[in-house]
């Protein structure tokens, strides 16, 4: 049996691996959690491999976490990154007088050859009130011209703000290739999602208990539009909820979703992997 409450110290056991390998497009190889000392990237990225998670997508969203991602994606082949300001950085900096300095940085280091995505930006009305929206807002369409100008693509980060996420993208128009990462939208937002193009990635909160609504807004979406991801070190699936999360964890997401879409595992896994490498190019 597994504990609910234990520490972010525990350490999963590996899960059965996949029959075909994938991509965890969104994992935070920079960040730890409850104390706990910052991921060892070597390691992660060789039990990632040793389960069929072979390639990863390191998203540094602040200026530290953007300074690791350049770094780490040349030293490790198994990376690729995604950098930007998240949407709760944005107004922290601009209250300090260094958002222009930060928006400098993170373009010269989107440019990089191994960054195929600027990400992840978006809104996040959980977290910041509303005194933040608007410069949140202008964060998020700073962020949007900058994937078109680069030519990558976006990843949106999307907490309480569905309707405006999906306005402004709208309005500014998304690149090419747009990402909904850890996608938390309705059935009504997943099929419109799929109606403009855009990538629904899935997190492990598809295997909780509680998250029915968001298992059939999943089943509205073609096996062509998924991603799957860890958002590591958040967002642990069950049956280790509570635990720190991995891109090692990434089949007992799959699973799940081979489940809510009905398809073999196999099935599922090729699709994952073929639609990561048209996001992101080979790596």
């Amino acid at each position: 049996m597994h504990d609910e409450n234990r520490t972010y110290r525990d350490k999963p056991e590996a899960p059965q691996p996949l029959p075909l390998a994938v991509v965890d497009n969104h994992t935070h190889l920079d960040i730890s959690r409850d104390g706990s000392p910052t991921p060892d990237v070597r390691r992660t990225i060789d039990e990632a491999v040793a389960v069929g998670v072979d390639r990863m997508v390191q998203v540094g969203c602040d200026l530290d976490g953007a300074r690791f991602t350049e770094r780490v994606i040349d030293e490790h082949p198994e990376l690729l990154g995604a950098v930007a300001l998240h949407p709760n950085e944005v107004p922290k900096l601009a209250e300090a007088g260094e958002l222009d300095a930060a928006y400098v940085e993170i373009e010269r280091i989107a440019q990089h050859s191994r960054v195929r995505a600027v990400g992840e930006t978006g809104l996040d009305y959980f977290r910041t009130g509303p005194d933040g929206i608007a410069v949140q807002q202008s964060g998020f369409r700073w962020h949007i011209a900058l994937a078109k100008k680069l030519g990558k693509a976006l990843q949106i980060h999307d907490r309480d703000a569905h309707d405006d996420v999906m306005r402004i993208l709208a309005e500014d128009g998304a690149p090419d290739v747009t990402v909904l990462h850890c996608f938390s939208g309705d059935v009504e937002m997943a099929r419109e999602c799929v109606e403009r193009g855009y990538y629904v990635s899935v997190a492990g909160v598809v295997t909780f208990k509680n998250a029915r609504d968001l298992r059939d807004a999943l089943a509205q979406v073609p096996l062509e539009n998924l991603l799957v991801e860890t958002d590591a070190p958040y967002l642990t699936p069950s049956p280790h909820r509570g635990a720190t999360n991995a891109p090692a964890l990434v089949p007992l997401t799959v699973r799940a979703l081979a489940e809510v879409k009905n398809v073999d595992v196999s099935t599922l896994c090729a699709a994952l992997s073929e639609n990561s490498e048209r996001v992101y190019g080979p790596w």
